[in-house]
C-alpha cells in the first residue's frame, strides 16, 4: 500500500469513525478518488482497532467506573443499582443486535453492500433520518434516565450501520435522539457502545489478512492504526464539544451533498459501483464484475 496511503486511510478512519458521516463510506470512496485499490473490509475493520483504542483512552475513567460498578452490582445482587452499572448492562445488551445481524448478513456486508450505489443511498437516507430526529427529539434526557428499551432500540439502530454508508456513530446518535437523549449524552453513549462491536469486528477480520489481495505490510497497518488513534482522539473531543451547543445540521447537509454527488458521478459513468474492489475474490460488489475486468483489453 505504501506509508502515504496508510497515513491517509488512517486519518480518514480516525476522523470519520466518530463523526456521523460514515467511516466505511469514506474508506470506500478515498481509494477511488486517489486511484488506489480498495484495501478491503478486513483492512477497514482492523484499523478500527486504532479508533477503539482512542475510545478506551478517552473514556478510560468512565469505563473503569462502569466495570467496577458492574462487578460490584453482581456481588451485591443488585446489578442495576447505580447509573454506571446500568450503563454497563445497556452496552452489553445494545451490542447483541449488531453481533447477530453481522453474522447473519456477513457475506452481503463484505460483497454486494459495498457497492457505491448502496453507500450513496445510505448516506442520503441516514441524513434524512438524522434531520427528522433533530426536528422531533426532546433533547432533554440524560444517561441517568436511560432504560432497557433505550438500550435495545439504540442497539438496533447500531445494527443498521452494517450497511456501508450508514455510519455507526450516525445511526446510534440518531437512535439516541429519537429516544429523547441530549445530543452530547447520545454521542457519549454511542462511543461507549462502539467498543465491543468494533473490537470484535477488528479481531474477527484478522483471519482475512493472509488472503488479502492488496499487499500491505505490518508496518503500514500499524501506521494506519496509530494515525487513526490520534485523529480519533481529536474527533471524539471535538464532536462532544460541538454537540454541547450546536445541532447536527452540518452533518446532515454534508451527507446529503456527498451522497448526491456520488449518485451523480455514478449516473454519469465517472465512477463504477464496484470500482476498486478485489477482482475475483469474495468481496466483488457486483456479480460478473471480475469477469468483465478480465475481459478488458
Amino acid at each position: 500500500m505504501g506509508l502515504l496511503r496508510a497515513v491517509v486511510l488512517g486519518l480518514v478512519q480516525g476522523i470519520t469513525e466518530f463523526l456521523p458521516i460514515s467511516s466505511t463510506a469514506h474508506l470506500r470512496i478515498a481509494p477511488e478518488l486517489f486511484g488506489w485499490q480498495d484495501p478491503g473490509a478486513a483492512f477497514d475493520a482492523i484499523i478500527q482497532l486504532g479508533t477503539v483504542a482512542a475510545v478506551l483512552v478517552f473514556f478510560r475513567r468512565d469505563i473503569v467506573q462502569m466495570f467496577r460498578a458492574w462487578v460490584d452490582g453482581l456481588q451485591r445482587r443488585d446489578p442495576l443499582g447505580t447509573t454506571e452499572s446500568r450503563l454497563a448492562w445497556f452496552v452489553l445488551v445494545g451490542t447483541l443486535p449488531v453481533v447477530v445481524l453481522g453474522f447473519v448478513f456477513k457475506h452481503a456486508i463484505e460483497t454486494s453492500l459495498r457497492s457505491l450505489y448502496v453507500v450513496a443511498s445510505s448516506m442520503i437516507v441516514l441524513a434524512l433520518l438524522l434531520a427528522a430526529a433533530e426536528r422531533t427529539a426532546r433533547h432533554s434526557r440524560r444517561l441517568d434516565d436511560m432504560n432497557w428499551t433505550d438500550a435495545w432500540v439504540i442497539g438496533v439502530w447500531q445494527a443498521l450501520a452494517l450497511i456501508p454508508g450508514s455510519s455507526r456513530s450516525g445511526t446510534t446518535l440518531t437512535g439516541g435522539l429519537w429516544r429523547g437523549l441530549r445530543r452530547e449524552d447520545a454521542a457519549r453513549y454511542s462511543f461507549l457502545l462502539s467498543i465491543p462491536a468494533t473490537t470484535a469486528a477488528g479481531l474477527f477480520e484478522l483471519r482475512h489478512l493472509r488472503h488479502a489481495s492488496t499487499p500491505f505490510t505490518g508496518v503500514e497497518l500499524v501506521v494506519a492504526a496509530v494515525v487513526a488513534f490520534g485523529s480519533g482522539m481529536l474527533a471524539i473531543g471535538g464532536l462532544l464539544r460541538y454537540l454541547r451547543t450546536r445541532t447536527t445540521l452540518v452533518f446532515v447537509v454534508y451527507r446529503l451533498a456527498l451522497g448526491g454527488l456520488l449518485l451523480a458521478l455514478l449516473h454519469a459513468g465517472r465512477l463504477r459501483p464496484d470500482a476498486g474492489l478485489d477482482e475475483g475474490g469474495p468481496r466483488s460488489a457486483v456479480p460478473g464484475a471480475a469477469a468483465a475486468e478480465r475481459a478488458r483489453p
